[in-house]
């Protein structure tokens, strides 16, 4: 099994652990690029793709830097929508 194909199955199954490096891993290997707002951004993020125009955007997560399941539905959601989750 690949590495990206472990940490697509990672995130589906929403693990409490998983982290924002992964998520930044997991959507550059989709074909997003991460896109910083400036200087005055703080914690907002943004993953454009270039192909299909989507852009989405959320805020990195701190003190830790686990995601909530809150972010991970969003994003799959987001994902499957666009048709890069089956």
């Amino acid at each position: 099994m690949s590495r990206k194909s472990k940490l697509v199955e990672k995130f589906l199954a929403k693990r409490r652990d998983f982290t924002y490096k992964e998520l930044a891993t997991l959507l550059k290997s989709l074909g997003y690029r991460e896109v910083k707002s400036g200087k005055t951004a703080g914690s907002r993020v943004a993953f454009f793709h270039e192909k299909s125009g989507n852009v989405m955007r959320l805020h990195k997560p701190h003190p830790a830097n686990v995601l909530k399941r809150y972010q991970l539905d969003d994003i799959e959601r987001e994902l499957r929508r666009k048709g890069f989750l089956p």
